[in-house]
């Protein structure tokens, strides 16, 4: 996706209107406008990549202090961080983008499923070495 048909983009350009509550040379925080609770809110970095890796280090080093600076603000007791990448992983915009999700109680916020797997130890172990081995 161009930069030019990115919302994010539009947005971080002031073509479209968003509830901004935070903005630096590096990142947006805006209000979410389908929130899951009260207080969802999107951190995106103004640079456009559409997953995680195609964003330098640089760029991303203001997402996490960011999101952490809206969960205290908003009082979350309880909360999510979220960031997806493709659209099986669930993204639904093609911007880099971490939800910050108040997870007030059992109904409102993100509803998460977690199939675990079980372990073969050896095979665990061989991952290891190989994902060692190329960073």
């Amino acid at each position: 996706m161009s930069t030019a048909a990115c919302i994010f983009c539009k947005i971080i350009k002031g073509e479209i209107p968003c509830f901004k509550l935070y903005e630096s040379a590096k990142v947006l925080a805006f209000l979410d406008i389908q929130p899951l609770s009260k207080g969802h809110a999107l951190v995106i970095p103004k640079t456009h990549g559409e997953k995680l890796h195609h964003i330098p280090d640089d760029e991303l080093s203001e997402l996490l202090p960011v999101a952490k600076k809206l969960a205290l603000a908003v009082g979350a007791e309880d909360y999510n961080v979220l960031q997806n990448n493709g659209r099986i992983a669930h993204q639904e915009v093609d911007h880099v983008h971490v939800h910050m999700i108040p997870k007030p109680n059992e109904k409102e916020g993100l509803s998460v499923g977690w199939p675990a797997q079980k372990t073969d130890m050896d095979k665990l172990k061989a991952l290891l070495e190989e994902l060692k081995s190329k960073m």
